[in-house]
């Protein structure tokens, strides 16, 4: 039989005294499962060791269950098997009451509790309680990949994650959710999906004591207290504490807007961005002032507006003495004073103080109207036009005369009214 180097150096002099010490660790001098014995047949059992190795990479399975049917590489692996069916388990723990069908198993479980890892890797220190264990571990050192998909030639370090992956080729999803029914590759994933049914939050942050689902939520979150921002933006050297940060600020870079709006064609770079903006072509308002009954698309509109109730005014112009409740509108305030338009319209050349409000101009260019009626077939230019508009099928007029108590759609038509014929108020 043809083996890799890497493979046959395992297989020359060292490793059937390496198999027979691992044997001896598992067995603790009870009968051994691949038969190796001193003696006359000390050449067969290296024999037998090789062939059951060899069957990892054929992928043979000569040894069958007749019960079940479930194949193994070895005969001493569907010995084991048996004793399954059987239910045989005459070893136990005496610390936690675990039954185990062979000594061997039961020692390599008492290490639990005593804590002994016996196996040392002389690269890192790392300890582990199997040699089965260690020399797996030893793979991320040498970069070993010995197991290999033959539909697409990706390869693996353990046997285990081998067989997962070719789950993405067949479609097996093997593990079953008995509340709703979704399926998974892996049990892992089962169980971490079964938290979002039961809300067990089994990893805390000893910090703030927060807990997580998943390990990986909260080694996330633990960055928010040391700082750490491990993804780093090669253009800009801008460093972010999740990948999909990073991936989400790099379309800065690129341009790339691959969420789009399939109403008016409009383009985000993230998808929450999509979904507030698919809230103003519904109509949906879910943050609604408790004050004065105004509802916005985003909760930090409503946040920007409670100040208006609250009078907190903490931006100070020190031109003209104004106050303003937000930053951005103190910033374009700001403008005013120092005449700065920087946004030039390429069609006209009129100049705006704000990008938005360039955009809504070049509208006037191209006739672009995104903002439809959910009502009727109009549709606007801009999505204040399109709210008051949708104010004549709603009947809503939140705009009062303080004068003669008349309601109104709009600010502007109020206006109207009351030069018109409140003249006592508009002087």
């Amino acid at each position: 039989l043809a083996l890799p180097d890497l493979c046959l150096r395992k297989y020359i002099g060292v490793t059937v005294k390496e198999e027979r010490q691992e044997l001896n660790d598992i067995e603790e001098n009870h009968q051994e499962p691949h038969n190796f014995i001193n003696g006359e047949k000390s050449v067969a059992s290296s024999h037998t060791v090789l062939n059951d190795h060899m069957r990892i990479h054929t992928g043979e399975k000569p040894f069958t269950c007749l019960q079940c049917g479930k194949s193994f590489t070895n005969k001493g692996n569907l010995k084991l098997h048996m004793g399954t069916h059987m239910g045989e388990k005459p070893y136990r723990c005496d610390h936690c009451g675990k039954s185990f069908i062979r000594q061997g198993f039961l020692s390599y479980h008492m290490r639990i509790h005593t804590g002994e890892k016996p196996y040392l890797c002389d690269q890192c220190g790392r300890r582990f309680t199997r040699r089965r264990l260690l020399n797996e571990h030893m793979r991320s050192h040498t970069g070993e990949k010995p197991y290999m998909c033959s539909q697409c030639g990706k390869g693996f370090s353990l046997s285990g994650n081998l067989k997962i992956h070719l789950r993405i080729h067949t479609g097996e999803k093997p593990f079953k959710c008995d509340r709703c029914g979704k399926n998974f590759i892996r049990k892992r994933l089962l169980s971490d999906h079964m938290r979002s049914h039961t809300g067990e939050k089994p990893h805390a942050c000893v910090e703030c004591g927060k807990g997580f689902s998943l390990k990986e939520n909260l080694k996330c979150h633990m960055r928010i207290h040391t700082g750490e921002k491990p993804y780093r933006c090669d253009e800009c050297g801008k460093s972010f504490k999740l990948k999909g940060k990073l991936n989400h600020h790099l379309r800065i870079h690129t341009g790339a807007k691959p969420f789009t709006c399939n109403q008016c064609g409009k383009s985000y770079t993230q998808p929450d961005s999509l979904t507030y903006h698919l809230r103003s072509h519904a109509g949906i308002k879910p943050f609604k002032c408790d004050q004065c009954g105004k509802a916005f698309i985003l909760a930090s509109h409503l946040k920007k507006h409670m100040k208006a109730h609250a009078n907190e005014r903490p931006y100070f112009c020190s031109v003209c003495g104004k106050t303003f409740s937000r930053l951005d509108c103190f910033k374009m305030h700001h403008k005013v004073h120092t005449g700065v338009k920087a946004h030039e319209c390429s069609e006209c050349g009129k100049s705006f103080r704000r990008a938005g409000d360039l955009k809504i101009h070049h509208r006037t260019h191209t006739g672009e109207k995104p903002y439809k009626c959910s009502h009727c077939d109009k549709s606007f230019s801009q999505l204040g036009q399109l709210n008051i508009h949708e104010r004549v099928h709603s009947g809503e007029k939140p705009y009062q005369c303080p004068s003669c108590e008349r309601r109104f759609s709009s600010s502007r038509t109020r206006l109207v009214h009351v030069r018109k014929h409140c003249t006592k108020l508009a002087k």
